[in-house]
C-alpha cells in the first residue's frame, strides 16, 4: 500500500490490510511473559534499543516479534514516515490552521547545513537570532549588569504564563535545579487563581525581583490579570519600601519586566520596553515551546551553555527519530506500542512513572503533551476519527506512587501500561549506613517491573505458608506492560532527550488516528465562556437570570456567601 501526504484525506487506519492482521493476532496472541521470556533467552536483547543516551526495554510489553511486524507495518501503511519527513522539511501539516510544524528547527545547531528555509523565511537565523538575544539578556542577568531600579542585581525570576508558557519551563527548571546559578532562582505563576500570584510573591523583594511576561499573543487573560497583579505588588512594594516616586514607575516597569511575546505594541502599551521582548513564531505550538524563548527564564537561572546542552538533547533525539531504521527507531516503536495498548488491548490510561525526584512535574508536562495534541476525536480532513484516540497520561515519582496507587496496576482489573524511568547515577549519592540510598532506591525500580511482568501465582503463595481465601488475595495476575527508559545521569541533554521522545511518540499516534497533533480547539470555548460569564459572576442580574438552571444556582450561591 503507498502512503501519500495530503491535508484531505488521512489514511484510515481501520482498511488497512496490517489493522486486519493485527486484529486477527490479538485473537489468536497466546502465552504470557513468564513464558515468553522462558521461551526466549534473547527476548530482553530483542526489544531493547539505543536512541541517543536512552536505554529503552521494550520487553515487558505484552507484544511478540510479530506484533512489533504488524505494527510497523501499519505505520507504514498509514504513511507515518512520510509524514514525517513533510514535518521536518516544513510541510504544512498542522492543517486546521494552515501552519508548518517546526519545534524541531528550534534545536538545529548552529551552522547546520542545509539552512532550512520555509515560507520564504530562513528558519535557522530567525531561531539563532532569537536565541542570540536571549542569551545577551541572561549573561546580562546572571552577570549582575542588569540590575533592578534601585541598582540591586536580580536573585529572583519569576515567570509568569500558563500552558506551554508554564508546564515546560517549570518543568525544566525542576529537573534542572541543581544546575541553577548560585544566587539566582526561578519561581512561576500561572492559575488565575490569586493565592498564585500571592503566594509566589509574598516573600520576595521586589528591588531584586525580574519578571518574565511569557504570552505570544500578550491577551491571555491568565498571563495578562497575573501580570498586572505582580505589577502592582512590585510597584506598591518598591513605593513603600524603596520610596519609589510616581515618575519613576515607568522605568521600574522597564527595569523589572520583560517580555516573550510578538504583540510588541501590547508589550509596550503595558510598560515593557520592546527592545526586551523576545519573540517566537506560529509553527512553534505552546506545548512544543519551552525550547524557544519560552524558555528564557531557563537560560537565565541555569545559563544560556546548559541551555544550550538540553537543544543539543532535543536535536540528538530528533536526529534518531528522523534516521534511524523503523525496527530501531524507539519514538516510532514506543508509538506503535502505544497504538497496540490503545486500539487492541483497550488501555484507557497510561502512567508516567520517573524515578528521580527531579522528574516529578514530568508526568504533568506530558499531560498537555500528549492530551492536548491528541484528545481529538476528529481527522485533519474533518471527518470522525474511526478508532479509540487519546490516552490519560498520570504519574507521580518513584517510591511516592508505589504507596499510592501502584495497587490498581498490581492488581486491579485494568490495563494500564506503565513507563518506568531511572538513572545509572544519582545526582546526590548518599549513604544510610553502609546502604547506598540510590541502590535501594533502583532496587525498587527493576522490582516493580519485574512483579508487573510476572506476578505471582496461586502455588508461589501457597508455598510461603498462605492458605485458604488468602491465597487470591496475595496473587499477582503478572503481563501488566511497561516500558523501562534508563540513561548514564539527569543531565540537560539527557532530559532534552527524553521531552523529544514523547513529542514524537505523540507525533506518531496522531498520524496513525489521521488527527491534527498541533492545534487545540478544545482549550477555547470554556475560556470564552467565561469571559460571557463575567458579567453574572459580577452579579448581574439580567445577565445570571439568563443562565440555565444549575450555572445560575451555582452563581448565586457564590454570590450570596462571598465574603469582603
Amino acid at each position: 500500500m503507498t502512503a501519500s501526504i495530503s491535508p484531505d484525506a488521512p489514511i484510515d487506519p481501520t482498511s488497512t490490510d496490517a489493522w486486519a492482521e493485527l486484529e486477527a493476532h490479538h485473537l489468536d496472541l497466546d502465552g504470557s511473559l513468564r513464558e515468553w521470556f522462558d521461551e526466549d533467552p534473547q527476548r530482553a536483547e530483542r526489544f531493547t534499543h539505543t536512541a541517543a543516551e536512552l536505554h529503552v526495554d521494550l520487553s515487558k510489553n505484552l507484544i511478540t516479534p510479530e506484533t512489533s511486524e504488524l505494527l510497523l507495518r501499519l505505520a507504514r501503511e498509514v504513511g507515518v514516515e512520510e509524514r514525517r519527513d513533510a514535518m521536518f522539511t516544513g510541510a504544512h501539516i498542522n492543517t486546521t490552521e494552515d501552519r508548518a510544524v517546526l519545534h524541531t528547527a528550534l534545536r538545529r545547531p548552529a551552522g547546520s547545513s542545509p539552512s532550512l528555509t520555509v515560507d520564504g523565511q530562513n528558519i535557522d537565523e530567525d531561531v539563532r537570532g532569537t536565541l542570540h538575544r536571549v542569551y545577551e539578556f541572561a549573561d546580562k542577568m546572571r552577570s549582575g549588569e542588569w540590575t533592578g531600579v534601585t541598582g540591586k542585581r536580580i536573585e529572583t525570576v519569576v515567570n509568569i504564563g500558563i500552558g506551554g508558557s508554564d508546564l515546560g519551563p517549570v518543568m525544566v527548571y525542576e529537573a534542572l535545579k541543581p544546575l541553577a546559578q548560585d544566587g539566582l532562582e526561578a519561581r512561576f505563576i500561572s492559575n488565575i487563581d490569586p493565592t498564585d500570584a500571592y503566594a509566589t510573591t509574598r516573600d520576595l523583594d521586589p528591588e531584586t525581583t525580574l519578571v518574565i511576561v511569557a504570552s505570544k499573543t500578550f491577551t491571555t487573560l491568565e498571563t495578562l490579570t497575573n501580570a498586572r497583579l505582580v505589577r502592582q505588588w512590585l510597584l506598591g512594594a518598591l513605593r513603600e519600601n524603596a520610596g519609589l516616586t510616581s515618575e519613576q514607575e515607568k522605568e521600574a516597569v522597564a527595569k523589572h519586566f520583560v517580555a516573550v511575546s510578538t504583540a510588541l505594541d501590547k508589550v509596550e502599551a503595558f510598560g515593557i520596553d520592546p527592545a526586551n521582548t523576545f519573540g517566537f513564531w506560529d509553527w512553534v505550538g505552546g506545548r512544543y515551546s519551552v525550547d524557544s524563548a519560552i524558555g528564557t527564564v531557563l537560560a537565565t537561572v541555569l545559563g544560556p551553555d546548559v541551555f544550550e546542552e538540553l537543544l543539543g538533547g532535543f536535536h540528538a533525539m530528533d536526529e534518531h527519530f528522523r534516521t534511524a531504521p523503523a525496527a530501531q527507531n524507539v519514538p516510532l516503536l514506543m508509538g506503535m506500542l502505544n497504538i497496540w495498548n490503545v486500539n487492541f488491548l483497550e488501555a484507557e490510561t497510561h502512567a508516567v512513572l520517573p524515578y528521580s525526584q527531579y522528574l516529578h512535574r514530568f508526568p504533568a508536562y506530558l499531560q498537555q503533551l500528549t492530551m492536548e495534541s491528541n484528545g481529538k476525536a476528529v481527522r485533519w480532513d474533518g471527518s470522525l476519527a474511526t478508532t479509540e484516540t487519546g490516552e490519560v497520561f498520570w504519574g507521580e515519582p518513584g517510591t511516592n506512587g508505589q504507596h499510592a496507587f501502584y495497587q490498581l496496576i498490581h492488581q486491579g482489573n485494568r490495563v494500564i501500561p506503565a513507563d518506568f524511568i531511572a538513572f545509572a547515577t544519582p545526582n546526590h549519592a548518599l549513604a544510610d549506613g553502609d546502604q547506598d540510598v540510590h541502590e535501594l532506591f533502583l532496587a525498587n525500580f527493576f522490582a516493580q517491573t519485574k512483579a508487573l511482568a510476572f506476578g505471582k501465582t496461586a502455588d508461589e503463595v501457597r508455598a510461603e505458608g498462605t492458605e485458604g481465601p488468602l491465597v487470591a488475595a496475595r496473587e499477582f495476575s503478572g503481563d501488566r506492560p511497561t516500558t523501562s527508559i534508563m540513561a548514564p545521569k539527569l543531565t540537560a541533554s539527557v532530559l532534552g532527550q527524553l521531552i523529544a521522545l514523547y513529542e514524537h511518540i505523540t507525533f506518531v499516534q496522531g498520524v496513525v488516528w489521521g488527527i491534527n497533533s498541533f492545534d487545540q480547539w478544545g482549550v477555547e470555548l470554556g475560556k470564552q465562556l467565561a469571559k460571557d460569564l463575567a458579567g453574572a459572576v459580577a452579579g448581574d442580574e439580567a445577565a445570571i437570570s439568563g443562565e440555565d438552571s444549575s450555572t445560575e444556582s451555582l452563581i448565586r450561591y457564590y454570590l450570596a456567601h462571598r465574603e469582603g
